[in-house]
């Protein structure tokens, strides 16, 4: 079946009424951040899609529950592959696909929808980061590696970490070698260089964006950091693997 009428028809309608898809970085961006376990992003920009789900999207049926259930139906499958690249059990993000995109198909309200979309998103960036520390035991590391993922903005300081801990610093820094096998400083690094990874690979941000982004004192400092973890420059990183 020749669909070339239909596409141009199509799009034809989109440009006359000023339909502009959401881009693919955009949407790669907001998988990155469940893939990336970051909890609180992920709920902030849930709020921000639920206020106006239909912006950007395209329409998949007539019929407005049918729509949204495709849509959502797209997003959990999208969803668990990403998080199987990020290291999630195969098993595990497959089954919890199948869980929910049955919830999808049995549900018949557009709003009850939008919550399945919601917990979905939400269960899945909470098995990403539990991924992250299930080497970890104590409560403290615990609760100093959220706030590591969640601050990621910020020139986080041992003297901040140990505040949020209420352990010593000298005790602290001795507790968070032991469990994760690094210095938190070295944790820290990796993790802000892990996320401008991702974000050189699915967003359009400038390296001196991603670098205020992630609390670097300067681009300089951010491309020097870079360079010394994946062996490139962000430049060449995005050249290279940019989708």
């Amino acid at each position: 079946m020749n669909t070339n009428r239909d596409l141009n028809y199509r799009l034809y309608l989109q440009k006359t009424n000023g339909f502009v898809r959401t881009s693919f970085s955009k949407e790669f961006e907001r998988y990155t951040t469940i893939r990336e376990g970051n909890v609180e992003l992920v709920k902030k920009n849930i709020r921000e899609i639920r206020s106006n789900f239909f912006s950007g999207k395209g329409q998949l049926s007539d019929d407005p529950v049918r729509n949204v259930r495709y849509h959502v139906v797209i997003a959990v499958a999208l969803i668990a592959r990403s998080c199987v690249e990020g290291g999630l059990s195969h098993d595990v993000a497959y089954t919890l696909s199948d869980i929910y995109i049955q919830r999808a198909d049995k549900c018949r309200e557009l709003e009850k929808l939008l919550d399945i979309l919601e917990e979905m998103q939400i269960d899945f960036a909470t098995r990403m980061r539990e991924l992250k520390k299930e080497h970890v035991i104590s409560i403290h590391i615990r609760r100093c590696i959220d706030y590591i993922y969640n601050n990621l903005n910020d020139k986080l300081t041992l003297t901040q970490l140990s505040e949020v801990t209420g352990l010593n610093e000298t005790y602290l820094s001795r507790l968070f070698r032991k469990e994760t096998g690094a210095s938190i400083h070295d944790f820290v690094q990796h993790a802000k260089i892990s996320t401008a990874q991702n974000m050189l690979k699915y967003s359009d941000f400038s390296s001196s964006e991603i670098a205020l982004s992630l609390g670097f004192s300067s681009q300089s400092a951010f491309i020097s950091q870079f360079r010394a973890q994946t062996g490139m420059t962000p430049k060449k990183y995005r050249d290279t693997y940019a989708e």
